[in-house]
C-alpha cells in the first residue's frame, strides 16, 4: 500500500501543472494542434519513439522542438483521435526538474470510403520536465509501444 505524506502547496500546484501539461499534450493532439503540442517542449527537447518496447533501440529520435512538426502532422492522416490518459506516477520533483510515467491509450480511426478502421495502442510515456520562466514543459518524451491492436469497425 501507498505511504500518503504530506506536501507542500509549492509541490501540489507543480504536480497539478505537470499533469496538465501532460493533458495539454493529448488535448492538441486530438485537436490537430501541432503548434500548440510544440509549444509544450523546451527548444532543444529530445523525443524518442520505441515502437517495440522491449527493444532498447529506438525506432526514432529527435533533437528539437522544431523537428517535432512532421511527428505531430503525422495525426493528420486520421479522421480522429482520441488520447485517453491513463495514471500518471511523478516518479522524482525538485523546483525546476521532474520526472513521470504516464500510461496512455490513443484510438485512431481511419476511414477508407465507406471502410472503417480502428488502431488502438497501449502506450507508456517516460518523460522528463523543466521548469522555465514558471511553467513546465517536456525536455525529454520516450514513447514505449507495448502493443497495437487493429480493428474493423460497422
Amino acid at each position: 500500500m501507498s505511504k500518503h505524506v504530506t506536501i507542500s502547496p509549492e509541490e501540489a500546484a507543480d504536480r497539478l501543472a505537470i499533469r496538465e501539461l501532460i493533458e495539454a499534450y493529448a488535448h492538441c493532439a486530438d485537436r490537430r494542434d501541432a503548434k500548440g503540442q510544440m509549444a509544450l517542449f523546451t527548444a532543444d527537447t529530445h523525443f524518442v519513439v520505441y515502437m517495440n518496447a522491449k527493444d532498447p533501440t529506438p525506432t526514432q529520435e529527435l533533437h528539437s522542438r522544431e523537428a517535432l512538426a512532421p511527428v505531430f502532422a503525422d495525426l493528420n492522416q486520421y479522421a480522429a483521435t482520441m488520447h485517453f490518459l491513463g495514471q500518471t506516477t511523478t516518479l522524482t520533483l525538485t523546483r525546476d526538474r521532474g520526472t513521470a510515467e504516464t500510461y496512455c491509450m490513443p484510438h485512431h480511426l481511419t476511414i477508407d470510403g465507406g471502410k472503417r478502421r480502428l488502431m488502438i495502442a497501449a502506450l507508456r510515456y517516460s518523460d522528463q520536465f523543466v521548469k522555465t520562466d514558471g511553467a513546465w514543459l517536456f525536455s525529454e518524451r520516450r514513447l514505449y509501444v507495448d502493443w497495437i491492436e487493429e480493428r474493423k469497425l460497422s
